[in-house]
């Protein structure tokens, strides 16, 4: 596929906590659109609450999809999920709708509209040695030693996300090359084009938010949530856990932390997943920032994009 023969998307990104869900719902009712999940833990069917996925009632305004179709124990690459999303997007312009990638991944945004990294396949044997080491050593060693061999991968992701740590290991010992290189030189075409709307919400305003948000997540049943969870996987190690809320809700259901230090560990790690989020985003040369509450700016940006994709036709 070509740059030219990309499919025609609206992008909404942001930090977690910015309100995309709100903006997604007003620019899907304008513009006759369906959305399409660009979240990389809002794929997981268990934590509906946890990973604050759109809820019933905002479901029945448009259609949506890529929600909470993934069980605990299985992982989803950026490119199975570009992939994913690229069969959606066709699904929505067959049926003569705006298609609408909403979330806060940025990897997400970066394989479908640049296109993803064509690694090789990993070894299995390199693996599972990696697996093994993940389990008895934790993810701090490993992380510890991607700094070392990828600094500028291992700058980009979380010590705890156990899921990327083990892929860019897997790459760099079975390709002999860092996770970093095969971003920048061996990328594939983009599968789809458009606005990269970017809801830019300052971190003193995101912390209150977020901190409400954890709140009301835990009113609304977030550890029994992850109770049930832990009874289909019961493995904590399994890709769905090291979610943000997910790892926090867990290791206090266990008897590891108190409710008070759950809550607090869960809002510090949110607020440092959120800074990150930013901090990813505005070195986006694409990104066009809007407020959070600016709808009329969000449909502006998407009407003249429209209008364009119309004069090229």
């Amino acid at each position: 596929m070509t740059e030219r023969d990309a499919l025609a998307v609206v992008c909404l990104a942001g930090p977690t906590g910015s309100g995309k869900t709100a903006m997604a719902l007003t620019l899907a009712e304008a513009f006759n659109g369906e959305v399409i999940n660009a979240d990389s833990r809002q794929v997981y069917a268990d934590f509906p609450i946890v990973t604050a996925q759109p809820a019933p009632e905002e479901r029945v305004r448009c259609p949506h999809h890529l929600y909470g179709f993934l069980p605990t124990d299985r992982k989803i690459s950026a490119g199975q999920w570009a992939r994913e999303a690229f069969e959606k997007v066709r699904g929505v312009l067959a049926r003569g709708k705006t298609p609408l990638l909403v979330g806060g991944t940025g990897l997400y945004f970066q394989a479908i509209l640049r296109g993803i990294a064509a690694v090789p396949p990993v070894d299995a044997a390199v693996s599972a040695e990696l697996a093994d080491r993940l389990e008895k050593e934790g993810s701090i060693v490993l992380h510890t030693e991607l700094c070392r061999a990828d600094p500028r991968y291992a700058a980009r992701i979380h010590p705890n996300d156990k899921q990327r740590i083990l892929r860019a290991l897997e790459v760099l010992r079975s390709t002999g090359r860092p996770f970093s290189w095969w971003h920048v030189h061996a990328m594939a075409s983009p599968m789809c084009r458009g606005p990269l709307l970017v809801l830019n919400a300052a971190l003193s305003v995101l912390t209150p938010r977020l901190a409400r948000r954890i709140d009301q997540m835990l009113a609304a049943g977030a550890l029994d949530e992850a109770m049930h969870a832990f009874e289909r996987c019961d493995n904590p190690g399994a890709p769905g856990w090291s979610g943000i809320g997910a790892a926090e809700s867990l290791s206090h259901i266990m008897g590891y932390t108190s409710l008070e230090e759950c809550r607090r560990l869960w809002l510090q790690n949110t607020r440092a997943y959120a800074k990150r989020q930013l901090t990813w985003f505005r070195a986006r040369a694409q990104a066009r920032f809007i407020a959070p509450d600016d709808a009329a700016a969000a449909l502006h940006l998407v009407a003249r994009f429209r209008e364009g994709e119309k004069l090229k036709r």
